[in-house]
């Protein structure tokens, strides 16, 4: 009965133990918005050259240039993002797509990951989490109400020769 006792003690202290780790390695999202936003939008792309590829980008406005932007989490998908030239606040993450690949090899990028099983947020398809660096720590603000533009087909145009 005894070895029963400390079976049953050791294993209720190993759960709970591992639930209050689970707890620390959560990420907590910012309750304020660390800059103003501007509008947020994403807008789907497919090549007008077969096997050119596919994909989604996702283009986040900001008011100022006081904070840079380091990712965005969209979709079960994670991306860096980059300022479009000339617009510093302007912030772009770009999703490639698997379709339309298949005369090319485009893959997947670094900076395009898919992990579902491990994406570290629960959103809907019209909000995101967008990652950026305060005093050396990483925080996290979600963005809502993302608004889905109509797809870009883009013309036709040649792949360069590669001889």
């Amino acid at each position: 009965m005894k070895r029963i006792r400390k079976t049953f003690r050791f294993l209720s202290l190993a759960i709970i133990s591992v639930s209050f780790s689970q707890c620390a390695s959560t990420i907590k999202l910012q309750k304020e918005a660390p800059i103003s936003f501007g509008e947020v939008y994403c807008q789907s792309w497919v090549a007008g050259l077969k096997g050119g590829g596919s994909g989604t980008n996702i283009f986040i406005k900001t008011e100022s240039n006081d904070l840079i932007l380091d990712s965005v989490y969209f979709r079960g998908k994670v991306s860096k993002l980059e300022t479009k030239p000339g617009n510093k606040q302007l912030f772009i993450g770009r999703f490639l797509s698997t379709s339309n690949t298949e005369k090319y090899n485009f893959g997947t990028t670094s900076s395009d990951k898919r992990n579902d099983e491990n994406f570290p947020f629960t959103l809907q398809n019209s909000e995101c989490v967008v990652s950026y660096t305060v005093d050396e720590k990483i925080n996290y603000y979600k963005l809502g109400n993302i608004i889905e533009r109509q797809t870009d087909a883009l013309p036709m145009s040649t792949l360069p020769n590669k001889n």
